[in-house]
């Protein structure tokens, strides 16, 4: 995702419980989320990859190379990756968020991102406000 212009989150939480493994915020606000799948078990055991859509403007999924990507659905965009970077091999359909819920992810995102950069600086940070 940083390789197309993106600011990229790790392990976000979403507003309803669920947490996004890459939050992905393009130069115009718009928010890609990208769901890593290690394997076809990890696949099948996990059946909330719908709830993922309410909260961006487009879904990924991440796979290897060896993946069997013919049972990813069609609603998400496909990115086959390794250690070394990845490669876009399906552009994810667009679906325009509502822009009061887009306003209230990137402000999230904002305070989780300046958080984490200042338990960097100041790993008892938390501790002092």
């Amino acid at each position: 995702m940083r390789q197309s212009g993106h600011s990229v989150l790790l392990e976000v939480p979403l507003p309803d419980g669920r947490r996004a493994d890459i939050f992905a915020i393009g130069r115009g606000g718009e928010i890609a989320i990208v769901e890593v799948k290690s394997s076809i078990e990890d696949w099948r055991a996990d059946d909330k990859w719908p709830d993922y859509l309410g909260w961006c403007d487009q879904l990924y999924f991440a796979v290897s190379v060896d993946f069997p990507q013919a049972v990813l659905p069609e609603q998400a965009g496909l990115i086959v990756a390794d250690s070394y970077g990845g490669d876009l091999l399906r552009a994810a359909p667009h679906r325009p968020m509502a822009a009061a819920r887009r306003k209230s992810l990137l402000i999230d995102c904002a305070r989780l991102a300046s958080e984490r950069l200042a338990r960097l600086d100041d790993p008892d940070f938390l501790e002092s406000i």
